[in-house]
Order: C-alpha cells, then sequence, then structure tokens
C-alpha cells in the first residue's frame, strides 16, 4: 500500500500542475465604432505584435476577416441584432451569408466561433425570440458545409439577463426570457458550445461605491472578502462573484454542465468628472489582474480551478459610441496604434525571453513595505505577492540571499519590490492596500540584490528554481496552498 501511495501521490501533483499551466485563454474584443482607426492589415498586425491569440469582432466585415488570413489568430465573429430577422425567417439568407462572408476566406482566416445576436435583451427593439431560430439556421448552413465541428455558435448576453445575481449563489435568470433561454440552453449543450456573458465589475462599483469597493472591483489583495450567506464560499473579486451568479443561474434551470466564456470585460481608461475610476491606472490594474486570474486557471470559489476564457474591452477608443464619457475609452491603444496603458497578456510578469529575467522601466525607483502597514496586512500582501501576483520568492527562502533578516518586513519588501519591477514600475504595483510605499533609496544589502528599473535580475537572484536534493522542500513551499495537497491526499486515497 505504501508503495501505491508513494506512486499515486507524484502522479497527482503532475497531473495538478499540468492543469495548472494549462490557463485559460485570454483574446481581444476589436470594435470599430469609430472614424479614426488604422486600417484593418495594421490591426492585424498590431495583434501579432502583441502575441495575441484570440479576437472578437462584431460582424463579418469582409476587410477585417481577410487581414487576419495566415496570421494564427482565431477569430470570433459576428451576427449583429440587425440581421436576425433575415437570419431567422429564410435558410437560404444564411446560405447566401455563409457562402459570400465565410468560405471564401476560410480557413486561411481561423474563425473558431460565430456570436448570433449580441446582448439581444438589452436591444430597444425585441428581437430575443429571433435568436435561437437564427442560431439553428447558422447551424444548418455550417453542416451542409461541414464545418459544424469545426465552428461553434452561440449568443452573448449581459449580465441584465438575470434577475438576481448577488448573493451568487441566489443567481437567477429573468423569467420574462424564459421563452428564448431555455431552447436556447437546449441548443449549447446539444452542440457542446458555451455560454457567452459580457460582464463588467466596473459598472457594479460605479453604480453603486458605497456597497462595492475599487479593491473588490480591481481584484485587489487587500479587498474586504464578501461571504456568500447561502454556501459559505468566500469572494475576494467581484468577477468570481458574477461568474458565479450565472454558474447558479444555470445550475437552478439544470444546466450546470454548460461551460461559462466571459466575451467582453475589461475597464475604462477615461470618464467624466463623476467617474472617479476611470482611469489608465485602475484599468491596467484591472486587466493585468484580470489576465493572471485567468492564466493561472484561478477558477471561481464555486468552480475552484475550473478554466474560464476571456476577451478584455477593448482594442481601441471608439469615438463614435454614444452616452456619457467612459463609453468611448475603453481602449487599450489609441488610434495611433500608441499604446494607453502596457499589458503583459502572458499573465505571469513582463519576462525577458532569453534570459528569464524580469524587464522594468526605467524610472530609479524601488518597492518596500511600509512602516506604517499592520503585520497582518503585510502578511496578506507578502502571500498575495508570492502566489497569485507571480512573484518568484526563493531568494527569501532559507538559505537563499535574501532570507536574512528574517522578518516580516524584510521579506515582504523583496516581493513587493519584485512584483513592482516585473509590472512596469507602475505606481499602482506598489500599492498592496497601503502596505507598500515607493523608495528611490537601493534597499539591497550584501548578496541580496533588488531588481532595479532597467536592470536585469542578477544570477544570485535568478529566476530559475534552485538545485535542491529530492529531501528538500521547493522554494516556493510554505506560499503553496493546503488545498492542493488536500487534494492530492483524498484522490490518492482513491487510487488505493
Amino acid at each position: 500500500m505504501a508503495g501505491r501511495l508513494e506512486l499515486a501521490l507524484p502522479v497527482v501533483l503532475f497531473l495538478l500542475l499540468v492543469g495548472q499551466c494549462r490557463g485559460g485563454k485570454i483574446g481581444v474584443c476589436y470594435g470599430r465604432n469609430a472614424d479614426d482607426l488604422p486600417a484593418p492589415d495594421k490591426v492585424a498586425q498590431l495583434i501579432q505584435q502583441q502575441s495575441i491569440k484570440y479576437v472578437r469582432i462584431y460582424d463579418t466585415n469582409i476587410d477585417v476577416i481577410k487581414a487576419f488570413a495566415n496570421t494564427g489568430v482565431e477569430l470570433m465573429v459576428g451576427v449583429p441584432n440587425s440581421d436576425l430577422l433575415a437570419f431567422s425567417q429564410y435558410q437560404s439568407n444564411v446560405d447566401t451569408w455563409l457562402k459570400n462572408s465565410i468560405l471564401p476566406y476560410y480557413p486561411a482566416t481561423t474563425i473558431t466561433y460565430i456570436t448570433v445576436g449580441a446582448e439581444v435583451t438589452e436591444s430597444p427593439v425585441n428581437v430575443s425570440g429571433l435568436v435561437v431560430p437564427a442560431m439553428r439556421n447558422v447551424h444548418t448552413a455550417l453542416k451542409k458545409a461541414g464545418l459544424h465541428k469545426k465552428i461553434t455558435i452561440s449568443s452573448t448576453h449581459s449580465l441584465g439577463i438575470l434577475s438576481r445575481s448577488f448573493p451568487p449563489s441566489a443567481g437567477a435568470f429573468n423569467s420574462s426570457y424564459a421563452h428564448f433561454l431555455k431552447p436556447m440552453l437546449e441548443f449549447l449543450v446539444e452542440n457542446q458550445a458555451p455560454f457567452m456573458v459580457d460582464l463588467y465589475p466596473y459598472y457594479a462599483y460605479q453604480n453603486s461605491p458605497s456597497n462595492v469597493s475599487l479593491n473588490y472591483a480591481l481584484f485587489s489583495p487587500q479587498s474586504q472578502d464578501v461571504i456568500d450567506p447561502n454556501t459559505g464560499l468566500v469572494y475576494t473579486n467581484m468577477f468570481d462573484a458574477q461568474v458565479d451568479s450565472i454558474f447558479f443561474a444555470l445550475m437552478a434551470l439544470n444546466f450546470k454542465t454548460l461551460k461559462i466564456m466571459v466575451t467582453e470585460s475589461g475597464w475604462p481608461n477615461k470618464g467624466a468628472a463623476k467617474e472617479t475610476g476611470a482611469t489608465p491606472d485602475n484599468a491596467q490594474t484591472y486587466n493585468t489582474n484580470l489576465i493572471r486570474h485567468v492564466v493561472n486557471d484561478s477558477g471561481t470559489p464555486a468552480k475552484p480551478g475550473e478554466e474560464i476564457d476571456v476577451y478584455i474591452f477593448s482594442l481601441f477608443n471608439e469615438n463614435r459610441k454614444p452616452g456619457i464619457e467612459s463609453e468611448r475609452n475603453w481602449g487599450l491603444f489609441f488610434p495611433d496604434q500608441s499604446t494607453i496603458y502596457s499589458l503583459d497578456w502572458t499573465g505571469r510578469g513582463n519576462v525577458d525571453v532569453m534570459t528569464g529575467a524580469n524587464i522594468t522601466s526605467a524610472n530609479g525607483t524601488w518597492c518596500i513595505a511600509s512602516t506604517n502597514a499592520s503585520e497582518t496586512d503585510l502578511q496578506n500582501a507578502l502571500n498575495w505577492a508570492c502566489g497569485p501576483g507571480n512573484v518568484d520568492c526563493s531568494a527569501i527562502q532559507p538559505s537563499q540571499p535574501c532570507y536574512q533578516p528574517d522578518t516580516l518586513a524584510s521579506h515582504a519588501s523583496y516581493a513587493f519590490n519584485s512584483y513592482y519591477q516585473q509590472n512596469g514600475a507602475n505606481v499602482v504595483a506598489c500599492d498592496f492596500g497601503g502596505a507598500g510605499v515607493r523608495t528611490t533609496k537601493d534597499p539591497s544589502y550584501d548578496t541580496c540584490v533588488y531588481l532595479a528599473a532597467g536592470s536585469k535580475m542578477s544570477t544570485t537572484n535568478s529566476t530559475s528554481l534552485p538545485a535542491r536534493s529530492s529531501s528538500s522542500p521547493h522554494p516556493l513551499a510554505k506560499y503553496v496552498t493546503p488545498l492542493l495537497f488536500t487534494l492530492a491526499v483524498a484522490i490518492a486515497g482513491a487510487m488505493l
């Protein structure tokens, strides 16, 4: 039995690590409601330069589809709400559309999803009853072309499709949408398609800042936990709460096996005077943390470790969109293709692929633990930096260069600075809920070298894992959640 346990645990731990390395997919929404955007071929080049692999567009514009030919980028294309009537009435309309808009450019352009309708419950004209007939006609057209197994059909929804979203376990669909919702969910299950939803924690914060804190909306490690009174599940951010409200709503209708895909999420970089949360720093913080959350397969409290695909809204600011100021300012790039703020699409920090060293901007500052921070705040922030924050904390482990002095403040300072530098030395990256503070004095000492702006990581504090005997623990062992060990033992027990 002991021999089987020795075999089982490594196998289980390996499977767990492989699962974590897989990661959900991160894409970007390419909206074009603007009169000053670059040509589609220039946009395709920009997306390739950013190593973005998944793009959502909202129609089947031929110039855009052609621009992504032979790029390796996977496109999600859309049938606008204005076309739903024609698509739902006659199969011939859909057959002609497929023949003219998709087939001439496929598979040179990789098209993996077709969204039929977008947030139809928000449409000023009631077109919800047209969605499922249109989806069925698109499926029939794809089947005739032999593509129904290669291109997935779904429809996107806003969180407004729910009548209740808090607490997450009480998530429920609005009964007034039952006439089209149930047949649509049945279609998705039958065709192994995801339930697509657009989620915006920004609006939850903006509309109710007294109930939803900025930290909670931004994935900040210092946000106050929210406990679902029905399940006891603990929520540390609004995004997870919104995803789980959809999951529980699906489960209430007995569709708990449906995969959820987030087809829009983001944060505005600019807003009206009353939209104080709409800033480039907040937008960078939200999207950076969202990418990490997805890539790390963090899952949600109701479905821990579950991978989820997310499309960030949006590639460009769109100056023709109506509404308040923020509506036109969700972009990552200006129309001239310069960045509004930088993002690391890998979700693992800005890393020099050739050397493995962290790359930082040159501004001559470091980030250290604040002398005013409590031990609890420092410990929480340290745990986050060395865990979800993806900081390499091996240098502050026993026998390593930065272990001494063995104090919480010293260890936190090293971790804070590493996170700060690998995220572009941005002021937001040194916040840690007030536990971090920037300094112009180099905190390095003896052989412990703190990353500096513009510097490469020294061999002393290498990001590669130190050699160790089979009996010594992994350098990040004390920061690994006990859940992995508990789960591994439980599965191993089942294998005995």
